[in-house]
Order: structure tokens, then sequence, then C-alpha cells
């Protein structure tokens, strides 16, 4: 339609659409109507949230379940993930594309694989069931089911009333919050723990790109200020620190050999023999991509004579593990104070172990290894400690020394008394630290924290240790172990365990008491993704923060028996 002014005809001026800055801008600063976010979300002709979203604690759907939206994510999160869907997708959570032998092709989110085949579920909520058979390729990818340029659909107002509506979903008190393991609040120091930046340098990788991605942090042994930080792509750091001086260089790259393409993937973990400054042992975990799948590996390798370098020696790998769904390989290898080498392994997904790996004795998935490098054994790269727990038992690998884990992300051993800590990643409902001991089955799936998750596993006359502590989403949806405070016996700190969320990126302390949590503080906050600690030598403790920088702890003015409201 024209306008005709003074002989002219002019064009009706169609509004300019907003852009993704205005959006993300009015839904930072503008309150939002959850009445009417919630009817959006539920409205399946205009953005179909609901097809692919549960919100009432199911996680029975293609994308996360949102029941504890609110809790779980901060509102910039929220808004983030609708204009940016495929920046960061939950672990578990990306497409899996198949192609069949007869020309078919299916993608979706994988909810089931086993010796049958695979079930996918796409964005309309429907299962598409494909037998082993009828699998030509099968591949992961990096995009996201919810579509791009959703929000472009609504008016600010009404992507504005749609975050406010998921900020508003929190998570239920359970039948068991409260429970002494698991507190209603987690109260703050009225003095919390200082975060201070230890490097003051951005990491890069060898093409010269600032990346995120640093995944573990730890001291050479026996060089007080050369340190080795490790990036999920398989390279790693040499840094070292000197008063105010800072240099670094690339250590070892291993980029080429590293999955690192899709999920919580890579290079996680790094840990140095007892006698590495007489034999210059060390071992890595990460995953690998071999005939057409991932698998995680534990590998042995050897620094250089003044141990400032990789040798440049081919590593010696000691065991591949197999993943089925890319995701839930635990991360982290470390030596006890017996002189053997630990290892974790997740259940490696789908969601909700649906084939119950955790629970299967006869696999590595979802358990504890314990293995002895010094030896060998027959068809074995090591040795396996005669103590093990289930080494005379049929059908049961013998490196195994504890089992029932989801996604064991970081443990670590208390070196005054040698207690295993481990955080163990929950799914749904909350995030749990455990002490684990030989032979023990901390129950996943059976169990969730301190909750039945589900009988499908459930095995008669078999004893279920509960963690120690467990937070549910109020408090965040990562966990990150840590340690054990030994610096100084005179800190209120002295035999704290201190670990933390990637997600809120607070930090915790907990103790123990009587085999029970004693208390539970939150000592302060990271400014980036904490996604791993350290600890030197000396005693002194380190976060390290997945965007890139590494942190150091100042305990100095912190008191852990002070708290907010008392």
């Amino acid at each position: 339609m024209g306008l005709a002014v003074a002989g002219v005809v002019a064009q009706a001026q169609v509004p300019k659409a907003p852009d993704v800055d205005e959006y993300r801008r009015h839904a930072l600063t503008r309150a939002g109507d959850v009445v009417r976010g919630a009817t959006l979300f539920a409205d399946d002709q205009r953005l179909a949230c609901a097809k692919c979203h549960s919100i009432d604690g199911s996680a029975g759907k293609a994308g996360p379940d949102l029941a504890a939206a609110g809790d779980a994510f901060g509102r910039r999160d929220l808004v983030e993930s609708i204009l940016e869907p495929s920046v960061r997708i939950a672990p578990g959570y990306g497409t899996v594309l198949v192609e069949t032998r007869d020309g078919r092709t299916f993608q979706g989110v994988l909810k089931q694989a086993d010796a049958s085949g695979l079930r996918l579920m796409g964005g309309d909520g429907l299962l598409v069931t494909i037998g082993k058979d009828e699998v030509l390729t099968q591949d992961g990818g990096n995009v996201s089911l919810m579509p791009e340029g959703l929000h472009a659909g609504l008016t600010l107002q009404e992507f504005t009333d749609l975050i406010e509506y998921l900020t508003s979903l929190k998570q239920p008190d359970s039948a068991l919050a409260g429970h002494q393991g698991m507190p209603r609040e987690i109260p703050e120091l009225v003095r919390p723990v200082k975060v201070r930046p230890f490097f003051s340098q951005e990491l890069k990788v060898p093409r010269g790109r600032v990346q995120t991605g640093l995944t573990a942090f730890h001291q050479v042994p026996g060089l007080s200020n050369s340190f080795l930080v490790l990036h999920q792509k398989g390279v790693i750091w040499r840094m070292e620190k000197g008063g105010d001086a800072e240099t670094s260089s690339v250590f070892l790259d291993l980029s080429g050999e590293v999955f690192s393409d899709r999920g919580p993937n890579g290079l996680l973990d790094l840990a140095f023999h007892p006698r590495c400054r007489e034999n210059r042992k060390y071992y890595l975990k990460y995953q690998v991509f071999e005939e057409g799948t991932v698998a995680t590996v534990v590998v042995e390798r050897l620094l250089s004579a003044d141990l400032r370098s990789d040798s440049g020696q081919a590593g010696r790998r000691l065991i591949r593990i197999v993943s089925v769904a890319e995701d839930h390989s635990g991360g982290c290898v470390q030596f006890g104070p017996d002189g053997f080498l630990y290892f974790a392994m997740g259940d490696t997904g789908p969601h909700n172990d649906p084939n119950g790996h955790a629970q299967n004795m006869g696999l590595l998935l979802g358990k504890m290894m314990r293995i002895d490098v010094d030896r060998t054994g027959p068809g074995r790269g090591y040795g396996v400690p005669k103590d093990n727990p289930f080494v005379d038992q049929a059908g049961v690998p013998p490196e195994i020394w504890a089992s029932g884990f989801r996604n064991p992300w970081r443990f670590s051993f208390d070196p005054l008394n040698g207690d295993l800590w481990l955080a163990d990643v929950g799914q749904d409902r909350v995030e749990e630290v455990a002490v684990v001991r030989r032979g023990e089955n901390h129950g996943w799936s059976v169990y969730e924290g301190f909750e039945p998750f589900s009988n499908q596993y459930r095995k008669e006359g078999v004893s279920y240790t509960p963690p120690v502590f467990a937070y549910g989403r109020k408090y965040g949806n990562s966990i990150t172990g840590g340690h054990v405070y030994r610096a100084d016996p005179a800190s209120s700190f002295y035999g704290v365990y201190l670990c933390g969320d990637f997600t809120s990126k607070r930090i915790f302390g907990v103790t123990r008491k009587d085999g029970v949590l004693g208390r539970v503080r939150q000592i302060g906050t990271v400014p980036q993704g904490l996604v791993s600690f350290g600890r030197d030598e000396a005693g002194r403790h380190y976060v390290v923060g997945y965007e890139g920088m590494i942190y150091q702890l100042d305990f100095s003015e912190a008191d852990f028996d002070g708290i907010r409201g008392e």
C-alpha cells in the first residue's frame, strides 16, 4: 500500500525487525509475564517447546528437562540458549546423524544404543528404532535440535515473557530435602576464600587463537615454579612463574590424536608416577575416535631428562574402553598412596543409563579402576593388584575397585589418611560427593544421591553406599571434585574437602564426621566455569577456569566457622 504525497507515491515504512542484541537486552533488563510465557511454551503452533522439553522431571523428551531451569541456569544463560542454541549443547543432548543402508537419513537425540540397534528421538518427540544391521554410518553433530532463529517469531516482550517463565521453574523440595547429607540451605561464609588470578596471560593454541576448554592443572614434580596446563583439544602447556615473570610453551601437542569434536570429550587429566623424578613416567587420560566409535584411553608417556618437556617418544597405551553414547567418560586419573593408578569411567550414556552399565559388573563402565603400572599381566600392559576386590570373581574384570557411578568428575586422596573423595555428576536432580572404599557400589542408576532413581537394575542382596553430601539445582548442576585442605594445621579449613560447581561457579567446603556429612559451606565463587582443582607440593590450592584462567585460592582471611546469619 502506498501513500500519495504531493504527487509522489511513498511506500509505507516496514518496521525493522529487532536484532539479536535487542532481544538479549530486552530480556535482561525488562520484566516478563510468567503466565503469558507459560502459554507460549505450550503453544505447539508457534514454538512447540513442550514437544522437546519436559517440565515434570521425567527427562523423557528429546531436549533437556526444564523442571528446575530457573535453579540450574541464570537468566543470561537461558537467554543465550535460545538465541544461540548450538553454542553450548548440554551433554547427552547433541544430535546423532544416522544413514541407513537403504539411503534414509535420521537425526535425533540418542535415547538407546545396544546390540540390537539405536533409538533416536527427534524434535517431534517420536522415537525411531533403527536395527544394527540397517546402520550404514553413524555420526554425532554439533547442531542443536532447537532451531536457530526461534526468537524471530516473537516480539521483544513475548521473548521476555518466555524467559520469565523459564526462570520461574524451580526444583521442588524433595522428600529428602533437609536430610543430613542434603541440607535445605548451604550457608555462606562471612569472610569467603579469595580467588586470585595465578597466571595473568591468556593461553593460546599453536595456531594462535585464544581457546576455551582448559581441563586440568598440575605442578611438575620437584619443580616448584613449573606447571602443566591441559586443554581439552589435546594441547599441554608448560607454564613457569617466578615472582611477576611468566613464560609459557607447548609441552605436548596431541591435537591430531585426541578426539574432542563433540560433547565433554578430549584430553581430561594427567598423573605423574610417584617416582617420576627417577623414571620420568606420566599418564594421560583422553578420548580417541577409532573404528567409527569413541573410546577412552589411558596412555603412559615419558618426560624429557630435565622434566621440562615430553620426551617425544611414542606413548604406551595401557587400556582402551569403548563408549556407547560419547558422554559420561569420567574425568580423572590419580595415583593413590599405595602407588597404584586409579581412574574412573562414567556410564558413557545415554541419559538414564538405559542399559544399566553402572550396575553391570561385567563392564568397566560406571566403575573406579585400580591397576599396577609397574607390572604387566597376561594380555595386559599393566598388572592387577592382588587385593583388588573382584580379582577372583568370575565374570567381573579384576581392575574394578568400586562401582555405581554416573560421571565421576575428579577424585583425590586425602594426603593425611588416604581417603578417596569423589564427585559424581548427577542427571536431573542432584550432584553428589562420596568417599569411596574397596568394593563399594555407589548406587547409580538405582539411586541418584540419597533418593531412589530406578528399580530397573536393582538387584536382590546388593548394598548401595550413599554419598556424604548432595545438593539440588538451587546450587548448581555439574559438580567438580577437588582436594582436602591440609596445608596449615592451624587453619579453620584444615581437613575440609574443597569442591565446586562448573555452572554456578560456587566453591563448597565439606567436612565429614562419623562417616556422614558434618558441615558444608559456600566458601567462595570463581569468575569462570569451575572445571578442575589443583594442588601443588606445598599444599597450595588452585582452580581451573574452563574459559582459560588459573586461579589461586587464598585462605588467609577466610573463616570456615563464621557464616552469614549467625
